[in-house]
């Protein structure tokens, strides 16, 4: 592994801890705030743009290295995510009530967290 390829995966996994800490800390404060639909709609987005980002991530790592997976597949699941994102939210607001403006909401918590990390390689960066 090269010297940019680990910097790749620290900034990556910086990344996704904060967006579980945000996700948290957003679900933990709508559902003490605004009530139990806000906390899950929140926490629902959050994990939607987890999950989304860790598809991109995946994304990202296979184009530049020697991969011989399935192209098709990796098109299909990249094409597929919004329907699954989609189909979730419309389910986790009719089925199961949460609030659609928490949830979205918690899909900010992806660019929330690039921000940090932009934040954080701007002040300690050597």
């Amino acid at each position: 592994m090269t010297t940019d390829d680990a910097l790749f995966e620290q900034v990556a996994a910086r990344i996704q801890a904060s967006m579980l800490w945000l996700s948290g800390a957003g679900a933990l404060a709508g559902w003490l705030l605004l009530g139990w639909a806000w906390g899950l709609g929140f926490l629902a987005g959050g994990l939607a743009s987890w999950g989304n980002f860790y598809w991109l991530h995946q994304l990202t790592a296979s184009l530049g290295s020697a991969f011989a997976g399935p192209r098709k597949r990796m098109v299909l699941y990249f094409c597929l995510r919004y329907l699954l994102l989609g189909a979730g939210g419309v389910f986790l607001v009719k089925v199961v009530g949460v609030n659609l403006t928490a949830g979205l909401l918690g899909l900010l918590v992806m660019p929330a967290s690039v921000i940090l990390e932009i934040l954080y390689e701007l002040i300690y960066a050597r």
